[in-house]
Order: C-alpha cells, then structure tokens, then sequence
C-alpha cells in the first residue's frame, strides 16, 4: 500500500527560482520510487534556516493541520536535517520526518543487488544515522516499516553508537577487499588494452535502454529513479569490428547525500578508468539544462572531464519540435530504435578515428593472430590481398599508446 506523503521545504533568499522548483519536483519522483504517493507540497520562503525547527514555527502548525485533514504517514523535507531538527519537527507534526538524504538512502536500500552495492549502501545509512542517534530511542521504537526504515532496519539503529562504528569499520573492511578485486579485474583488463567505454547521465535518462540496445541484453529497466546501481559491463562490437567493453552507472542526480558520494565513489571510479564516455541526456526533460550540469560537474569531481565524451540527446521520440543541442559533440537518439543505435555505434567509431593516429600495414597471411587482433583492436578502414607480394595490406587507425604499435613498425 502506498504511504501518504506531505513535502515541506525552504525557499532561501539566494535560491534560483527553476532549480528550487526541479528539486521539488525531483523529490516528488523520488518519494514515487521509494513508493509513496505525495498529497501535498508546503514551501516557506525565509531569510535563514530555523536553527531547531527547520521551518517556522507557524508553518508548523499549517503542516500539522495539513497532515491530519490528508491522513499522512510522513513528512518529508527538501533539505537534510539534524537531529534536533528532526525530533522537534516529529514531536509537533505528530508523524515521522524524514529528509531527502534518508529517502534516497532508503531507495538504494531498496535497489542494491549486489553484495557491494548492499555494503556500500549499508555503510551510508550508518554514517548518516550516526551523528543523530541521541534522542532517537523513543522515536526509533514506534516507527513502523515504511520509506525511511529500510536497510539497517530499527534494532541496529536502537543499538549503542559504539556498535554501529565497529559495523561501519567491518564494512570498510569489507568494502576494502572488494576494490583490491575490482582493481584487479580492472588491471587486467587494462593488460589485455580492452578498450572501455563508460555510460553515464541523470538518474532516469535512459542509460539502462540505451545500454540494453546496444549490447542486446536485458538489464532491468525501469522509468524510475537508480533503476540502476550495480555497475553492469557488456562486450560491444563496433561497425569496423573493433571490439570494446561498455560499463552502465548509477544515474546522477543533484544534492546526493555526502556520505553517499563517498560510499559510491569506487562505483563511479568505473567512469575514471573509461576511454571514452557517453553521457545520456533526457532531451525532453524541462530540466535538461539542470541535469546536464549537475554530471558534468560530477565528472570533474572524479577527474573524467578530459576523457573524449559524445552527448546523446535521448528520448527523440518525445520531442515534436525543433531540439537544439547545448554540448558538442553530440548525438539526436531514441534509445527504443535499434537504428540509432546503430547510428550512435557509427559516431563513436568516427570520433575515435578523429582520436586516434592512421596506419597502413602489409601482413603475411600465416600472421594469423596478427591479422585478428588488428581485426579487434584497431579500426580497420581497408584490407585486402596483393597477389603478387602475397600480402595484406591494412589501413585503419589505432590508439596512441597501443601496444601493437611496436608491431606495426615489424609487421
């Protein structure tokens, strides 16, 4: 059954007017994902924060009122709260508070799949409930199950602060272990050169689709929100034969929980490692610009804003008029047709040879294995056999610092 919900928040005088209104929205669609359904939206406009309140104290009363006549489990707050905040808010609404940080923990709670995904999820709930144990006993023992109570669940929040660090120091540990072995895996796939390819963009722009499309599997796509956490990495073939991996992200999104970043930041390392980016955009989403920016901004935290990226405007189908690009280079797509799937495996097989420096090579044909890898690991844009020398001569264009560039110069 979907719990009832009442958005509250504060307007600051320096706050941007869209992107204050893309926020409520964006909390609208996540209290949907976490499965409650929003009855009302209550904003105060304020010079400053109320240090014990978070919003006035008339408002509260409004809040209150409003929570009784629409029979609300939860209120939830635009901004993250302190402990106080949240107690004195619970103790006059009569309902459970919660802010967005403890709402998009308890999706992912809900979405991790994977062991890592579990403990890395696990370990931010934990940083965040930290600092707000005190005074929550009482609270904690008449919460039901419901959206801000998954993961760790109540008897670990209950427990002593000293318990729940020597729980956070376990899943450091454990996490630790779990970034030796991706960077092995990651090691290896750098000693066999495989080239990577890294797709990322705003939670909900269709990443999952395009990825399916692209590599003709069937990772779980949803329209909502972190329909993806796991990172999830295929084989792709581009239309020379060139041979890559494709790695699908968590989606961004703007104001993520700090201790979330943190917690996720081995999961986006996957970007850090990638040679070629592609950031997938919801063309027909009002707040475009918005969701663009917040990645982009991402991206240059992890230091990924110098790998070669390709933009693809996505969800063409949606739009009936003319759609002006804002980054270059791009890509106009509908995920959903197989056709511009293609087309996009084109653009980025034509950017790389814009990259990448040519070559011209004859290769005897009992060089196999030669011929093969050149076949895999290199663009070829012409081969054919000469006769008379018994040889095959390719073109094509190769990586800087491939290591079949030495090759090249013997073959």
């Amino acid at each position: 059954m979907s719990e009832s919900i009442i958005i509250i928040a504060v307007k600051m005088p320096g706050d941007n007017d869209m992107r204050f209104e893309s926020s409520l929205d964006e909390l609208t669609s996540l209290s949907k994902t976490a499965g409650g359904s929003v009855e009302k939206v209550i904003t105060q406009n304020r010079q400053r924060i109320h240090p014990a309140y978070y919003i006035g104290e008339g408002k509260m009363d409004e809040i209150r009122e409003a929570a009784e006549e629409l029979k609300a489990d939860i209120v939830i707050s635009n901004d993250e709260l302190s402990a106080g905040q949240l107690r004195n808010l619970s103790d006059h609404i009569g309902i459970q508070v919660i802010d967005r940080s403890q709402l998009i923990l308890d999706i992912f709670a809900q979405r991790a799949r994977t062991k890592e995904g579990k403990l890395q999820v696990e370990l931010a709930q934990l940083e965040y409930t930290l600092p707000r144990l005190r005074g929550r006993g009482e609270e904690m023992s008449r919460l039901g199950a419901g959206i801000g109570t998954r993961g760790p669940g109540e008897t670990k929040l209950e427990t002593d602060q000293r318990h729940i660090r020597s729980r956070i120091d376990d899943i450091k540990r454990q996490l630790k272990q779990v970034v030796r072995q991706r960077e092995q895996y990651r090691r290896r796939r750098k000693t066999n050169d495989i080239f990577q390819v890294a797709v990322v963009g705003y939670t909900n722009a269709g990443k999952s689709t395009l990825f399916n499309q692209l590599t003709q599997s069937d990772a779980m796509v949803e329209d909502q929100l972190f329909a993806t956490l796991d990172p999830l990495t295929r084989k792709i073939q581009l239309p020379s034969g060139f041979q890559a991996l494709i790695t699908d992200t968590v989606g961004f999104i703007q104001d993520l929980p700090t201790s979330l970043i943190a917690s996720f930041r081995s999961t986006l390392e996957e970007v850090t490692e990638a040679d070629f980016i592609l950031h997938v955009a919801d063309a027909a989403d009002p707040d475009l610009e918005q969701h663009q920016q917040t990645v982009n901004h991402l991206l240059h935290d992890l230091d990924a804003e110098t790998i070669p990226k390709l933009t693809v405007y996505n969800k063409k189908d949606l739009i009936d008029e003319d759609f002006i690009p804002m980054y270059h280079p791009n890509i106009f797509i509908s995920a959903l047709d197989p056709s511009d799937a293609d087309r996009l495996l084109i653009k980025i097989e034509e950017m790389l040879k814009d990259e990448w420096e040519s070559y011209k090579v004859n290769v005897s044909p009992d060089q196999g294995k030669i011929l093969h890898q050149l076949g895999q690991e290199t663009i070829v844009t012409e081969r054919f056999y000469q006769e008379n020398e018994n040889v095959y001569v390719i073109s094509g264009y190769i990586r800087r610092h491939h290591p079949m560039k030495s090759l090249l110069k013997e073959a």
